[in-house]
């Protein structure tokens, strides 16, 4: 199946700013590629590294939407986004599946979270300091799913399951998973102890790639996948929300509803700057709301009153 690929240079600091409104408009995927590099291969990754956002002051970033996708009216729902953003370089082509996945798979590399969470390509070797008992591994392959734990927010939200895992929160507690992607944080989830989860996403493709995920790692019994309008309202101990900023304040009320009393929520998905908004919205439902940052990205976390 092919997809349209938009292309276009950026400067570090305008990267966070393309890739938001990239996203906004409905890319499938972003990549960051070395603007600077020799060649294609020494370049390409799919999401920036963990406290790399990037790591290059010249990038050249491209983004996957569908098919059909009319590249003039996105380029005018891009650039009535952010109208201060250059949008006049963006170049467009016609590309299949294997190209990215076969990028993705040359370039992820197994990662830690944490103490004891792991994110491993479904193909690729277990690190030996990952083979132990107390290892929660997820084997993962996204698919074009947004999640593999390279981009700091997926990052900041493994880091916070890894914590309360350690503090025995997760220990037989359902989780819900609101914008799964590839279902890497449910997955680890699961792997940490938690007793079920669940997982939204509004792209019946992410649903899809958690499912597999869920069956690479054996734990598809212990998940289920909803589209929003299909998701059976519940409360959970635990909540976690990697999306946009906008899509959070939006959804406020929704979430915090989904949380238990004296249960715990997590939110990503916010580029600094954004954060101070999002705390004064769920201040309402929440109390010590605390804020962790991973370089230009933010998660906020804090427990729901009684």
């Amino acid at each position: 199946m092919p997809y349209l690929e938009l292309s276009l240079r950026s400067t570090e600091a305008e990267q966070p700013r393309y890739e938001r409104a990239l996203e906004d408009v409905g890319a499938l995927s972003v990549t960051l590629l070395d603007a600077d590099a020799d060649t294609p291969n020494e370049r390409a990754i799919l999401e920036p590294g963990v406290g790399q956002t990037p790591v290059w002051k010249s990038l050249v970033l491209t983004a996957l939407f569908d098919a059909d996708t009319d590249a003039l009216a996105l380029l005018a729902a891009l650039e009535a986004f952010d109208p201060a953003l250059d949008w006049s370089d963006a170049a467009f082509r016609s590309v299949q599946d294997q190209d990215w996945e076969r990028v993705w798979l040359d370039q992820f590399q197994p990662m830690h979270f944490g103490t004891r969470t792991w994110i491993v390509p479904w193909d690729h070797a277990l690190p030996d300091a990952a083979d132990t008992p107390d290892a929660a591994v997820v084997r993962l392959d996204p698919g074009l799913a947004f999640g593999s734990g390279t981009h700091p927010t997926t990052a900041l939200c493994l880091r916070w399951l890894d914590g309360l895992a350690t503090a025995g929160v997760l220990d037989g507690a359902p989780v819900l998973d609101f914008g799964c992607g590839s279902g890497i944080l449910a997955l680890a989830a699961l792997k940490l102890g938690a007793a079920g989860a669940v997982g939204v996403d509004n792209d019946p493709q992410a649903l899809q790639a958690s499912v597999d995920n869920a069956r690479r790692n054996a734990v598809d019994a212990q998940l289920a996948v909803y589209l929003p309008h299909d998701e059976p309202a519940a409360t959970y101990p635990v909540v976690v929300a990697n999306i946009l900023a906008s899509a959070l304040d939006a959804l406020a009320p929704t979430l915090a509803a989904r949380v238990a009393p004296e249960g715990r929520i997590a939110l990503s998905g916010i580029l600094r700057g954004q954060e101070q908004e999002l705390l004064q919205r769920y201040g309402a439902w929440f109390d010590a709301l605390q804020v962790h940052n991973d370089d230009d990205w933010v998660l906020i976390h804090g427990r729901k009153r009684r």
